[in-house]
């Protein structure tokens, strides 16, 4: 298991990311895969977008990209995440950004074992899950 993260464009770090990377594992745990190599990529807006139209022909601004390199049940993948979606979206949502940060990356995650978002039923689905693991791994991410 090789769970990385990265920061790009950014003065950012992630407090305790020793911590988040074993909730990072645990949640790819109990979607019965295994974690394989997984990069976590702190950038900005403009970097974001610029991936986003290069790969994905969308020409907007996007919280979270996540390319999947899975293998079998072995999550591998990188998930680009811009700061400034986050924190935007910290403060639309009412939530505090280090909140906002755990949902985004486990949503990138979720995306990897296996959920989507493409419709309705799918979002309620994944926003679900995500609450969950909000839930689950706020109590110890908060004892950092």
């Amino acid at each position: 298991m090789s769970i990385k993260v990265f920061y790009d464009n950014t003065d950012f770090r992630l407090r305790g990311s020793r911590k988040v990377i074993r909730i990072i594992d645990k949640v790819i745990r109990k979607e019965d895969m295994v974690s394989g190599d997984l990069s976590f990529i702190f950038t900005d807006d403009e970097t974001l977008r610029e991936i986003n139209v290069k790969f994905l022909n969308h020409d907007y601004f996007t919280d979270v990209i996540t390319f999947n390199y899975n293998r079998d049940n072995e999550v591998n993948g990188e998930i680009y995440l811009s700061l400034d979606r986050i924190r935007e979206n910290s403060t639309e949502y009412e939530v505090s950004f280090k909140d906002e940060v755990l949902r985004v990356m486990i949503h990138g995650v979720l995306h990897l074992t296996g959920y989507d978002d493409k419709d309705d039923r799918e979002k309620e689905r994944m926003r679900a899950m995500e609450n969950l693991w909000i839930g689950e791994v706020k109590r110890m991410y908060d004892e950092l």
